[in-house]
């Protein structure tokens, strides 16, 4: 009962587990809960933050994947991958935990849909490529395609210069609305799980919260 009941909705609690078969006319602990799922291979993660996806932005997230899936890592290196992001002021703090084993951590019911642009306090803009970081850029207001090409001329293209990344460098951001007034529409929009500066930024956000600022002064600081 508790591996069928967590089989269907992951998110189920120990104590919701423990009411349920309460009610079945069996009385266990919580500690019994967790070592029977341990036993069968599932242990309480926090649920992994997805973007929220029609069936089409998924299949033009994996034919990009299949394309490019045999992309020597040479090629790979000349890419300048950017994005925008949002820096909540207590961002880390709405987490969800799911039980789940470690290779079903992006199954769709084990994960958190997100809307890319929903909530937060800061934006910024950021690049990075194989060989460092590029600027970090705040966003203020709302941006629109003028403000997207002056911000790829002031950061852009003095970061590409600063990490020497020469001639015949890629640069790479998603079919964002704002990014594609005058873009290629290769990249498919709504793809931060097709781009690595993902992690530099759950990177960063872990290590605001670990600073725990206050108020947005302070988190514009750290």
């Amino acid at each position: 009962m508790i591996m069928r009941k967590v089989r269907d909705h992951p998110r189920t609690t120990r104590q919701d587990l423990v009411n349920d078969l309460k009610k079945a006319g069996t009385t266990v602990s919580k500690k019994t809960i967790s070592n029977t799922l341990c036993w069968h291979g599932l242990k309480s993660c926090s649920a992994r933050k997805v973007p929220l996806l029609k069936p089409a932005h998924v299949q033009a997230h994996l034919k990009f994947a299949n394309d490019h899936l045999v992309d020597p890592e040479e090629e790979r290196e000349k890419v300048m991958w950017s994005d925008e992001t949002k820096i909540k002021l207590f961002g880390l703090n709405s987490t969800r935990r799911v039980w789940r084993k470690k290779k079903d951590e992006y199954n769709p019911k084990n994960t958190i849909p997100t809307v890319k642009h929903g909530g937060g306090n800061i934006i910024l803009w950021g690049c990075f490529s194989a060989k460092g970081t590029g600027r970090l850029h705040r966003i203020e207001g709302r941006m629109d395609g003028a403000m997207y090409h002056e911000i790829l001329a002031n950061n852009l293209l003095p970061s590409v210069r600063a990490l020497k990344m020469g001639h015949g460098w890629v640069f790479q951001h998603d079919n964002y609305q704002k990014h594609t007034a005058r873009a290629t529409k290769e990249w498919p929009s709504l793809s931060p799980d097709l781009n690595p500066i993902e992690n530099p930024w759950r990177e960063l956000k872990v290590r605001i919260a670990q600073r725990q600022p206050q108020n947005l002064k302070d988190l514009e600081k750290v």
